[in-house]
């Protein structure tokens, strides 16, 4: 055993991971491109803006972050989150053989997958953290990404989406005609890209059986460490003291009281006593109803349960400044290389060479990518604002286009793949991210390719 890890060091040594090449050439990139574009200037000014961007942006999720994570913190407290696990048990049991059933992390990863199915980024997005933070628990070689780890953040980066709720919104302010078409399409091309990602990773997780056993024999038997993780939860259950007959009709009205007012809001809503007009309106409705309700539903079963929900949503919050303070150097360094890239001109010149090769004519019909959605099939790995922002500008100027139909297909079936894995792993410590970023890539390809194909195929029917 120590031969195997000492043996193990200057391989790590030798092999500098992918990602340090990668952010290097894009800021290489850059400056190249700027040289021929006279952009050079700007280049300068988004290195700066950039930074300032990425600090502003972990600042502004310390809230949010703090909030969530008290959240579940009540849930677990509650059991609610082993009650979700074990009803996808088997499904993750396969997906994360290496992972304990029982293990916090399990229930982490299912809230987040979850969240990222029905479109709630905001909530989303804590829960990965607090799924990585339980993951690098079970890690042996702290510092590098494990293969769960590496798994997850390919799902994640190419996560099956139900409800692409902000494409559709953008759709419907901008006039389009069928706003909620894009929902088939979308959810058919990241069912293929997450396919893609689950492929990918467990391909290059066996190629390293050596390591893949190691980590496994770890983290079974891990159980003996569990309770540790565990104790955070279990301590609890003496102090666990149920609401008395009051407070427990209180919570019963409550809930009653929302359920109630379901209908009332609709009667209200439209043209007092209209009904919504068709099945996207009542979407549309029902989305802005789910992050108060997942709130609510957590902390009045926390609070059912017998949990204190407040001061123990306050020991959860903690983690929350914590984290947010870990990831701030992994964002900026990944925001200051796109901001200089995407200043620089380089996209441009790339779309406008390789844009006249992405259409072709079947039986006198253009099919493919049309060369205005290039830009943004660029951006979406690297910038989720970025992306979201060019794809708001196709749709605003021609929200019937077959270009602006594209865009938000691809928008709604991929995900930010670099601020991901630059997030989620910095909030670890995770340097070495072996196949996390081919796997993510491999998915936002065959999302891409999934999205044109499936966006013809549906696009005016």
């Amino acid at each position: 055993m120590p031969d195997t890890k000492t043996s193990a060091a200057p391989a790590a040594g030798k092999r500098p991971a992918a990602i340090n090449a990668i952010w290097l050439y894009l800021i290489v990139v850059s400056i190249v491109a700027a040289s021929y574009t006279g952009t050079m200037e700007e280049v300068g000014k988004a290195s700066f803006e950039s930074a300032k961007s990425a600090v502003t942006l972990a600042l502004g999720l310390i809230g949010a972050m703090a909030f969530w994570l008290g959240i579940m913190k009540v849930a677990e407290a509650a059991g609610l989150m082993k009650a979700i696990t074990k009803a996808v048990k088997p499904v993750m049991h396969w997906l994360f053989p290496e992972i304990p059933p029982d293990h916090p992390a399990m229930s982490a990863m299912i809230m987040n997958i979850s969240a990222n199915m029905l479109g709630l980024g905001s909530a989303a997005t804590p829960m990965g953290l607090k799924a990585m933070a339980e993951l690098d628990k079970l890690n042996p070689e702290k510092g590098t990404a494990t293969d769960a780890m590496c798994l997850f953040l390919a799902i994640n980066t190419s996560s099956v989406t139900l409800l692409p709720l902000g494409v559709i919104t953008i759709r419907a302010a901008s006039g389009a005609t069928s706003p909620g078409s894009i929902i088939i399409p979308g959810l058919c091309a990241s069912i293929c890209s997450t396919a893609a990602a689950i492929f990918m990773a467990k391909l290059l997780a066996n190629r390293s059986k050596a390591k893949a056993k190691t980590a496994t024999q770890t983290a079974a038997a891990e159980p003996a460490q569990t309770p540790e993780a565990a104790s955070e939860v279990k301590p609890e259950e003496p102090e666990l003291s149920p609401p008395g007959v009051v407070g427990k009709i209180a919570a019963y009205l409550s809930i009653i009281a929302v359920i109630a007012a379901i209908p009332y809001s609709i009667y209200n809503k439209y043209n007092n006593g209209g009904l919504p007009d068709g099945v996207l309106d009542y979407v549309t409705t029902g989305s802005t109803w789910l992050i108060p309700l997942l709130i609510g539903s957590l902390l009045i079963g926390g609070y059912l349960c017998g949990v204190k929900v407040y001061e123990t949503a306050t020991d959860g919050a903690k983690e929350g400044f914590n984290t947010a303070v870990r990831i701030i150097p992994f964002v900026t360094v990944i925001f200051v290389a796109i901001g200089m890239l995407r200043a620089s001109g380089a996209l441009e010149l790339f779309t406008s060479f390789v844009g006249k090769y992405t259409m072709w004519e079947v039986n006198g019909y253009w099919i493919g990518m049309p060369p205005e959605c290039l830009p943004h099939a660029l951006l979406r790995p690297l910038s989720g604002v970025g992306a979201f922002g060019y794809m708001a500008e196709l749709v605003n100027k021609a929200p019937d286009s077959l270009g602006a139909f594209v865009s938000s297909v691809l928008h709604g079936s991929t995900d930010t793949t670099f601020y991901v894995l630059a997030v989620y792993f910095g909030s670890v410590g995770i340097q070495r991210i072996r196949h996390a970023l081919v796997a993510g890539l491999t998915a936002d390809f065959v999302g891409m390719i999934a999205a044109v194909l499936f966006a013809n195929l549906f696009f005016g029917r």
